[in-house]
């Protein structure tokens, strides 16, 4: 019989490694830990004696505890009122720290997160404990109650939906993802001569609704006031990456993981003709979204 102090401290060394895996499954770190705690619980009430490997055992667990977790979510599908997408936008997640968030970026980037959360639950189980954690697909087979063959194939469809298929050619996206970089970079550093530089003079914005602050406009016109508008756009900015969004190099803004708007872009001449704000859960869901390789 292990004792409870040394089952404590054998689970504490695998702390670090259960929240990442909980993290990448669910994208959320309050989850993650909700799932991590959920685990230890589960531990206390099994005979660790008879567990011979209780790193393979806790990642089980706490696997098998986020896809429960997966298959029953339901609140990143519910409508978002314009001022419930707002309030998201502007206030960090209720007890988060800044650097807890700084950790959580450069673990695992917030356009992957977004297209992780696009896939099945089996998909997504099956590929990060195989394509981020090298757990071999047999391993993985049970969790999901699927045959190792077709746990790989899992694996498999969700590649090809994280990696995505771009819609134009491989000079075109590299010239475009160099025009993109450099608006956001200049929209979060609020620099409005660098946010002119990439626009061109009758350059048109569109945004939907929900992502439009009080007294802000639809729709504006010309590069200086487009540029201006943007300007406002830096705090915001902060959470947002370059994506692939239907094929094309866009941008997804997502605090804490969770979409919240995607920017698409309309590239003429190495310059930004027009971009639109989505924010519609709708029009999202519509979205093809994956991660921009390179």
């Amino acid at each position: 019989m292990i004792e409870h102090d040394e089952l404590a401290e054998r689970f504490e060394a695998q702390r670090g490694l259960l929240q990442a895996v909980a993290y990448r499954m669910l994208g959320s770190r309050s989850e993650a830990e909700d799932a991590v705690q959920e685990t230890w619980l589960r531990l206390g009430r099994t005979d660790a004696g008879s567990v011979d490997n209780l790193t393979g055992w806790l990642r089980t667990v706490v696997t098998r505890i986020c896809l429960d977790m997966l298959r029953s979510r339901t609140s990143r599908r519910e409508e978002l009122t314009e001022h419930q997408v707002l309030d998201q936008v502007s206030e960090p997640a209720r007890g988060s720290r800044p650097e807890d968030e700084a950790v959580l970026a450069d673990s695992v980037s917030r356009a992957l997160l977004v297209v992780l959360d696009t896939l099945e639950p089996a998909e997504r189980v099956a590929f990060v404990l195989h394509d981020m954690f090298a757990v071999p697909f047999d391993r993985i087979a049970p969790i999901v109650e699927r045959t190792p063959a077709t746990t790989k194939k899992l694996a498999s469809r969700a590649r090809r939906k994280v990696r995505g298929t771009p819609v134009i050619p491989a000079e075109e996206l590299t010239r475009h993802r160099e025009v993109v970089s450099a608006f956001l970079s200049a929209a979060r550093a609020g620099d409005l001569t660098g946010i002119l530089a990439v626009l061109a003079p009758d350059v048109v914005r569109r945004c939907d609704p929900a992502a439009l602050a009080p007294g802000m406009a639809a729709e504006v016109r010309g590069a200086r006031a487009v540029a201006e508008g943007t300007v406002h756009f830096a705090r915001r900015s902060q959470a947002a990456e370059l994506a692939l969004v239907d094929g094309a190099v866009g941008v997804v803004v997502a605090p804490h993981g969770q979409l919240l708007f995607a920017l698409t872009f309309t590239i003429e001449e190495d310059r930004i003709a027009a971009y639109e704000v989505i924010a519609g859960p709708a029009r999202l869901r519509r979205l093809s979204l994956a991660v921009l390789a390179g």
